[in-house]
């Protein structure tokens, strides 16, 4: 990537839009705003290309000028919520970057995003463990074979805001009369009451980005020796397990991505919950924001017919 120069990367999602320019492994700027409904919606392609226009607004203009004559710029790598959803919208979208910033652009979904950045184009599994939980893995011929990812209704188990949701359950099964917990006092950062616990969750803008901000707590806790708490994080475990499996057989590399990997007593356990189920945990070799910039600067990888890019014939 030296070679061609700076490329902006960017990972836009449904809560955030975080925007880098970037030389190399250097990032030279950064800018974040909020997200946007996903490219799935009407006029999605609009809507993410002027998002991440205002974003790039914000970084030092003399970096981030149009043109392809004077701009320093050599690439532009999107990774996009919402990209399964609309094959054409992400075409569009990547004709708008181009168009806009004048050098190749590449849309791909958050998830290839992450799988191509922690294993650097090479096949294999991702498990992402945020607020959600999804398992993804390209297989030797570059088929993607999902599994989770079915949002909060549906799915997402074993997630952030699985863990967090059981949590304040065994709070108010507590207050019923339930196993007690230490989770009740934790709780109180919260509300003062778990009376209050419903309202709480009615009245939030997001109630489920709530819930997952409840799984620290849970997570400290367990790490604490509280039994219910320590149950609920081995069962979130055991889930995401079997999460895993269902998106590679059981076999191959398995990387751990996400919010909840950055607790070293989570990613302790969850390591050795997939190592017992016969998987190879490794380490990831990068994140979402590193698979949209090999996206964007290198063609023929192993996950391109998930690549949209612009349709213009710039050179290698």
């Amino acid at each position: 990537m030296d070679a061609l120069g700076m490329v902006l990367v960017a990972d836009l999602g449904k809560s955030r839009c975080r925007l880098e320019l970037r030389s190399g492994d250097e990032v030279l700027a950064r800018a974040d705003q909020h997200g946007f409904p996903g490219l799935g919606v009407t006029d999605g392609a609009r809507l993410a290309f002027e998002l991440l226009e205002d974003t790039a607004a914000m970084l030092p203009r003399e970096l981030t000028a149009a043109g392809p004559s004077g701009s320093p710029l050599s690439a532009f790598g999107a990774a996009v919520a919402g990209v399964e959803a609309s094959a054409e919208s992400s075409r569009k979208l990547a004709s708008l970057l181009s168009g806009r910033f004048g050098v190749p652009a590449a849309v791909l979904s958050d998830a290839t995003a992450a799988q191509l950045g922690a294993m650097q184009g090479a096949p294999g599994t991702v498990l992402v463990v945020g607020t959600g939980a999804v398992a993804f893995r390209f297989d030797d011929g570059g088929q993607l074979h999902r599994a989770d990812g079915w949002g909060p209704l549906l799915g997402d188990r074993g997630s952030g805001r699985w863990i967090g949701q059981r949590g304040l359950e065994a709070v108010v099964q507590a207050f019923d009369g339930g196993p007690e917990t230490s989770l009740s006092a934790a709780a109180g950062a919260l509300v003062e009451d778990p009376l209050l616990l419903p309202a709480w969750l009615g009245g939030s803008e997001n109630p489920y980005r709530s819930m997952a901000r409840f799984a620290p707590l849970v997570l400290h806790a367990a790490q604490a020796g509280d039994a219910v708490a320590r149950g609920i994080v081995d069962e979130a475990c055991q889930i995401l397990a079997g999460t895993v499996t269902r998106a590679n057989g059981g076999h191959g590399r398995v990387a751990v991505l996400g919010g909840l990997a950055s607790s070293v007593f989570f990613a302790g356990l969850l390591h050795k919950t997939l190592a017992s189920a016969g998987m190879e945990v490794v380490e990831p070799l990068g994140d979402g924001m590193d698979g949209a910039a090999l996206a964007a600067t290198r063609r023929g990888l192993l996950q391109e017919r998930y690549i949209h890019r612009d349709g213009t014939n710039w050179p290698d």
